[in-house]
């Protein structure tokens, strides 16, 4: 077998290199933690991402006693106090590759929970250690990054979670149950929306700010591009959702959450086309709306051969006759509208789902539907107590969807047609967007 890195690259300190490189050529896989650990064991494990997403899922996931946090790495050392002060003993690193190369023999599993444009060489790097993986949404920056990251999933049989939480909460369960029992009939159509504005309009400011003691900006950059550090907040902690090099806007943040029980109930995969009627983004940044048109081959759950599934974010809403079907209730703030054949059902989030006309659903009775444990379910995963049920297979074709929405978002009133088994798109142009180059020093041969 190859060495999973590629020889020129630099992405790692040597030994790391050394690790991956010596282990992948003497053994079919990498061992550790490919099997899942025993029911009694602990499961040792390692964040990445100290604050923010990541301080909420090492929230979460410490919550089970059979999980104990080893270690965590963090860029911007500021936002490890509160770490510190409730994990006194936890090992603190800065590179997340010291981590891996230091940590390997005493960790199991892992979440990512960085800006997206890292997601991919971070979890691919601890699958290629055999560790299994949370991963948060939309899994990763491009389309052949969550290709990718499914693929060595699925190759290696780790054990994988996409961090859609929601995904196992009862009202989203209730829904798909609701679909998939016929309740409305068969599906005509899905529109479902979202009113946050990761996007900036503006120029990028011509700045060169003095980069925080304690903040490594070169190793936050990762395998974007070199430029100046900007200070105000304009990339770090969280408005790097804004720009198109580190974060997938409105549609990658929420996207796969809200999209979730549209692909769960109706049984989903990959769309055959996807058309932007939204702004164009600019060169530096996502617009501050859009509104992209998918459509998806019709499955027993649907009522023709195709189904449309449209979503709006920003000030994007849908048309006034698919509000109407609530009768004269307000639409959530943010949800889906499915319509049936037999009635509409629209869905909060998070809330229960609703269902219309009123005249026909008034005294309907729903179905008792329990919760689900998204961060219990992969900590007993892990354990090989159960599935997933959010794993990159299933999750993966989900992420892919939605980055379909970005780039889709470059080309206005354009349809793209997709061919999801070879990646590419009918339009050349549109193609170039499905991966990125990473700079000099970063290349994994995994994800090239």
């Amino acid at each position: 077998m190859t060495k999973s890195i590629s020889s020129s690259a630099s992405l790692s300190r040597r030994s790391f290199l050394k690790t991956l490189g010596v282990g992948a050529i003497t053994t079919p896989f990498v061992t550790t933690g490919l099997m899942a650990q025993s029911p009694n064991s602990i499961l040792r494990h390692a964040s990445f991402g100290a604050a923010g997403q990541a301080g909420s899922d090492i929230h979460e996931l410490t919550k089970y006693k059979e999980l104990q946090l080893v270690a965590v790495a963090e860029v911007d050392l500021n936002r490890t106090a509160r770490l510190k002060e409730r994990f006194p003993d936890v090992k603190i690193y800065q590179d997340w590759r010291k981590l891996l190369d230091e940590e390997a023999k005493n960790i199991d599993s892992v979440n990512v929970s960085t800006p997206d444009h890292m997601h991919a060489s971070i979890a691919v790097s601890a699958m290629q250690l055999g560790k299994h993986v949370y991963c948060q949404k939309p899994l990763a920056h491009d389309l052949f990054e969550v290709r990718k990251l499914t693929e060595f999933a699925h190759k290696r049989g780790l054990v994988t979670q996409m961090g859609i939480q929601i995904h196992s909460v009862s009202h989203y369960r209730m829904a798909s149950r609701l679909i998939q029992d016929g309740v409305i009939g068969k599906i005509k159509e899905v529109h479902s929306w979202c009113p946050k504005t990761w996007g900036d309009p503006s120029q990028r400011p011509d700045a060169s700010d003095a980069v925080p003691d304690g903040f490594d900006w070169d190793l936050w950059l990762g395998v974007c591009a070199e430029r100046p550090y900007i200070g105000k907040g304009y990339y770090h902690p969280v408005n790097w959702r804004k720009r198109i090099d580190f974060g997938t806007g409105t549609q990658g943040d929420m996207g796969c959450h809200i999209f979730d029980p549209v692909f769960h109930s109706l049984g989903l995969g990959a769309p055959l086309s996807v058309r932007s009627e939204g702004p164009l983004p600019n060169q530096w940044n996502w617009a501050t709306s859009s509104r992209i048109h998918y459509v998806f081959p019709g499955t027993k759950y649907t009522a023709g051969k195709t189904i449309d599934v449209t979503w709006y974010d920003g000030a994007e809403k849908p048309p006034k006759e698919i509000i109407a079907l609530l009768e004269k209730d307000d639409p959530p703030e943010v949800g889906s509208i499915f319509v049936g054949t037999d009635g509409a059902m629209v869905l909060p989030h998070i809330a229960r789902p609703l269902l219309y006309p009123d005249s026909k659903f008034k005294d309907f009775q729903y179905p008792p539907t329990p919760m689900g444990d998204h961060y219990g379910e992969f900590v007993e995963a892990c354990r090989g107590l159960c599935l997933t049920s959010a794993p990159f297979d299933y999750s993966g074709p989900l992420a892919e969807a939605v980055l379909l929405g970005g780039v889709a978002a470059r080309f206005p009133k354009t349809t793209l047609k997709w061919d999801a088994t070879n990646l590419k798109f009918n339009e050349s142009a549109a193609n170039r967007f499905i991966r990125r180059d990473y700079r000099a020093g970063w290349t994994m041969k995994e994800l090239t």
